[in-house]
């Protein structure tokens, strides 16, 4: 991004400390012990959420200087990449190339070239929990750019076919730090390993 309006929205953002109420409520459906892919953490309110449930984290920003502290953690990795203008992050050579986490988590950040390889760097039963901003929400504060706001249903055509969708939200959020139009999802990489013999997929506790 890195323009006026765009440092100026990662400022407000920085500013909040408390984990996304989307992801504290579905945290705990990422395998135990696993490693956790925080996208764009920014201050690492997720990161230190994550760790302090036992996770493993890796926590990955195009400037982690707020992130000092997380990377004396013994579990937890802490990777300086621009993920839209610094190179391929999950291709060949990238910071993630060849990875896989058993959860990844994304709020308040959207580059639409990265949706297809998060959705790849699921490991099997991994969890992927993403929020962020829609389109309506120009009419309420930044982002305004169509580029960064979520299309209604894209969360869902990006899990159609790969994840099972667990929880899906579309809507205007006014109780929040930053009120505005969000869309989330909570989805598994868990289709097509079922022992029921329909197999559908387990259903998981929401």
């Amino acid at each position: 991004m890195g323009n006026d309006q765009d440092d100026a929205v990662r400022s407000r953002h920085l500013a909040i400390t408390r984990p996304s109420p989307w992801v504290e409520r579905f945290a705990s459906l990422i395998p135990a012990g696993g490693r956790v892919l925080d996208v764009a953490s920014g201050n690492g309110r997720h990161a230190r959420f994550l760790l302090g449930l036992g996770y493993r984290v890796t926590a990955v920003d195009r400037d982690v200087a707020a992130l000092a502290d997380l990377a004396k953690q013994r579990r937890v990795e802490v990777i300086e990449a621009d993920l839209e203008t610094g190179g391929p992050v999950f291709g060949l050579g990238g910071a993630l190339s060849g990875r896989a986490f058993t959860g990844i988590v994304v709020v308040n950040y959207l580059y639409r070239p990265l949706l297809a390889p998060l959705i790849q760097a699921l490991e099997p039963r991994g969890v992927l929990i993403y929020e962020t901003f829609a389109r309506g929400n120009e009419r309420f504060t930044r982002p305004r750019n169509p580029d960064h706001l979520l299309m209604a249903g894209e969360l869902l055509d990006l899990a159609a076919g790969r994840l099972q969708v667990v929880a899906y939200e579309h809507g205007l959020i006014e109780a929040a730090e930053i009120p505005g139009v969000k869309q989330r999802i909570c989805a598994i990489n868990d289709l097509g390993r079922s022992a029921r013999d329909d197999d559908e997929p387990t259903p998981h506790s929401i």
